[in-house]
């Protein structure tokens, strides 16, 4: 692929720092230190500027004076995409490396020396969509020893960095735009214009388009159930401890308006084919727990089908045990959690979508102690974005006299646990309907099955530090979620401090 890849004169080039071209959208809070470091050999030195004007612009999380801004966001051909994005230091007297805040999250760190981790966001397939892979190469977008760019960026300069990626579905004329460093960019203007510069193209060889499924799970506050949205299905897990009596396979009292929501849902779907599958915590053994859970996914089946309101509904039953646990069965509340009827169809066509508000609300925060340390959380906003989707952000600052850690944000409950630290510790609640949703995750492919990512700020690897405040540090932080469609106000529970009610725009 190396010799498909030009000169990139345009597009590769060196800026200079503080082209302020959109001073309103940038977001102002400080991100964490970087470490001093010396002047290496390898320091982006060339004399090149890149000048164009910023269709976005953010900070990273986790480095402080390193700015992040959207360049150029091209549409070829009507089924790629080129993202350029410059990154520059705007601090004094360190050199900072860049490598790290755009790798790809998700995959190996042998993808870390790449920018990788450019993304755009489908709202219309609930996807995240990263850089093309091709045969023996990580990432179609640049790299840092093949391009010939330096890990470090002296102070007052800029190096623009590119990305090749499929195009978000529909036609639209913005997008949300990703990277592991920062907070997804909102309403960046698409154009079908031929990008500056030379890049690779990813119809001239063989490729892979890399995608990471977008799945938004919600729950009734009384824990009855709880659904899942993967952008085609909704999965809704009926808890059994609801639905039945201990052992049994007949539906209690309480069902009832259980199941009334659930055909609701299944009435506005497009679905003919709708599974019901009865599942176990690990709870005894097979010989028990097979019969037990086809009966339950069976009763379910029957009850559903006397209150669908359409025709040409079929519903399968199938019973799997303790085969496919949700949650870790170490924790009451994972196997609890189990212990479920999981009823799966085409997800609902959405409702005509209003447009995107580009204004944000008004501030709203609290202070308080944490472990005896003075912290303030600022909530930034609570935007409404197509697809169902909401992003919501926050800022913490550490109001102390001293450093010190937040790492509350990544304590969550044992049985939602990820493998990675990042900002789960988050709900937000719709009180009228009694409904309470948490945040999103990526579905990630492994060779041993399926892993899940927070689609929320990360606090692992490379980014640990971010949970490490010096005196008066703020940071800004972030999460996905579904949105309920008219809701106006909703309660936001960040970590440890008290709840807030905050407006949706």
């Amino acid at each position: 692929m190396a010799d498909r890849i030009l000169a990139l004169s345009a597009v590769l080039a060196l800026a200079a720092a503080g082209c302020e071209v959109l001073p309103a959208a940038e977001r102002t809070a400080p991100a964490s230190s970087a470490p001093a470091t010396s002047a290496p050999a390898a320091t982006v030195t060339a004399s090149d500027q890149d000048t164009r004007p910023a269709l976005a612009v953010t900070r990273s999380t986790m480095t402080e004076h390193l700015k992040v801004e959207v360049v150029g966001l091209n549409r070829v051909e009507g089924r790629h995409l080129i993202a350029q994005i410059r990154l520059s230091n705007t601090g004094t007297d360190q050199h900072l490396s860049w490598p790290g805040e755009l790798g790809d999250r998700t995959r190996p760190l042998s993808a870390i020396k790449w920018a990788s981790g450019i993304g755009v966001l489908d709202t219309r397939a609930r996807a995240w969509l990263l850089p093309y892979v091709p045969v023996g190469s990580p990432c179609l977008c640049s790299d840092l020893d093949r391009d010939g760019l330096g890990r470090f960026i002296d102070p007052g300069r800029s190096v623009t960095v590119y990305a090749v990626l499929p195009a978000p579905s529909g036609n639209p004329a913005t997008a949300t735009v990703l990277t592991p460093a920062t907070p997804p960019m909102l309403n960046v203007p698409i154009s079908d214009e031929a990008p500056a510069g030379d890049f690779p193209d990813p119809d001239a060889e063989p490729v892979s388009a890399l995608t990471r499924r977008l799945i938004l799970p919600s729950e009734s506050l009384d824990r009855s159930e709880e659904t899942a949205d993967d952008g085609e299905r909704l999965h809704v897990n009926l808890s059994s401890d609801v639905l039945f009596a201990v052992d049994k396979a007949t539906l209690t009292a309480h069902a009832s308006s259980i199941m009334a929501r659930t055909a609701a849902l299944i009435d506005a779907s497009p679905a003919a084919v709708v599974t019901a599958a009865g599942h176990a915590d690990s709870s005894g053994d097979d010989a028990i727990n097979d019969p037990l859970s086809l009966r339950r996914a069976r009763a379910v089946r029957r009850a559903l089908t006397a209150l669908l309101s359409r025709d040409g509904v079929r519903i399968q039953a199938k019973g799997y045990g303790s085969r496919r646990p949700l949650y870790d069965n170490a924790s009451d509340e994972g196997k609890r959690r189990n212990r479920r009827v999981t009823v799966t169809f085409a997800r609902p066509q959405p409702a005509a979508e209003e447009p995107v508000a580009t204004t944000s609300p008004g501030p709203t925060g609290l202070s308080g102690t944490v472990d005896g340390r003075p912290f303030n959380l600022e909530v930034t906003g609570l935007r409404r974005l197509p697809g169902g989707l909401g992003l919501l952000t926050y800022t913490i600052t550490n109001e102390g006299a001293a450093e010190t850690w937040f790492n509350d944000l990544h304590r969550t409950q044992d049985w939602e646990a990820y493998k990675y630290r990042a900002a789960t510790n988050v709900r937000l609640t719709d009180v009228a309907a009694r409904r309470q949703y948490l945040p999103g995750r990526l579905e990630v492919p492994t060779d041993d099955g399926v892993d899940f990512h927070c689609a929320c700020t990360d606090l692992s690897g490379v980014r640990l530090s971010t949970g490490k405040f010096a005196p008066g540090r703020a940071r800004e932080f972030w999460n996905l979620f579904a949105l309920p469609g008219t809701t106006e106000t909703l309660q936001v529970k960040i970590g440890p401090f008290g709840d807030l009610q905050v407006p949706v725009r």
